[in-house]
């Protein structure tokens, strides 16, 4: 029984030798530069995908960042501001020029929810108007809390006076609610505050957030104030009134970055948006 099992192992063995002998690389019969310009290829691929995705979207952000700000063209050019840019020396705001132009319009975070009062409204406000700079006062709406509470708390807090822009809704998030829900939402805050003040709000939204949950009909009426940045022209093919382009912008008078905003018509335009006595 000895003798079998060591022949039967020989056996083995030199069977196995055989097959490592008779196996081939597959690629031997492949000429080398087919394989080099197959690699090429695929590195050129990879780099393509690579730069479209990644880096293609974010490189207006990356120039603005580095203050090489794309402008579009436009006639009249403002500034939407906040708590969050400190103090503003009004003064300096009066005589900046953006791209060529004065700052025509600002735009003043007024209200967000149905408690909050930004530390900063009355008094930006207040200047915005005293430095001849025509105004308008948005609300950011929240989720949690009613769209009636917070429009009535929108009406309470501010003020339009005759050549203000109309008052302006900020919507940038669904949360909990459906696309439907929103909806319902968005347009009883609009329904309410129009009522209060005579005069069509303005809706604002990203591009992708209006394509996703607001482009209904029922919001066919309000003019866009859209928010896209670090694009060379808008993907959006429907009405437009303000495009905020960046908000890497760069104004004499405020300390570190702002909105920076174009307006689609000319400054008789602009004042024909504004509330009328008659409104």
């Amino acid at each position: 029984m000895t003798t079998t099992k060591k022949k039967t192992t020989t056996k083995k063995k030199t069977t196995s030798k055989r097959k490592k002998k008779s196996s081939k690389n597959p690629f031997r019969r492949i000429p080398s530069y087919v394989l080099w310009i197959s690699l090429s290829l695929i590195v050129i691929i990879y780099i393509t995908f690579f730069y479209k995705t990644f880096v293609g979207p974010y490189s207006f952000r990356w120039k603005a960042l580095y203050g090489n700000v794309t402008y579009p063209e436009g006639k009249v050019r403002g500034i939407d501001i906040s708590h969050y840019q400190d103090e503003v020396n009004w003064a300096k705001i009066r005589n900046a020029q953006i791209q060529g132009s004065p700052v025509g319009f600002v735009f003043v975070k007024a209200t967000e929810g149905s408690t909050i009062l930004d530390e900063n409204f009355n008094q930006n406000f207040f200047n915005a108007k005293k430095n001849d700079i025509v105004r308008g006062a948005y609300h950011y709406f929240s989720t949690s809390s009613s769209a009636k509470a917070q429009a009535k708390y929108y009406c309470k807090m501010v003020q339009l006076d005759e050549g203000d822009l109309p008052p302006v809704l900020d919507v940038e998030e669904i949360n909990n609610y459906t696309p439907k829900e929103l909806r319902k939402e968005v347009k009883q805050w609009m329904d309410i505050v129009e009522k209060h003040y005579g005069v069509t709000p303005i809706l604002y939204t990203g591009y992708k957030f209006k394509m996703s949950y607001l482009n209904t009909p029922e919001f066919d009426k309000y003019p866009y104030w859209i928010a896209h940045y670090y694009v060379d022209s808008l993907e959006y093919k429907g009405n437009w009134i303000f495009w905020q382009h960046t908000d890497a912008g760069k104004v004499d008078g405020i300390k570190g970055d702002v909105d920076i905003n174009v307006f689609n018509g000319d400054m008789q335009d602009l004042m024909d948006l504004t509330i009328k006595p008659e409104d």
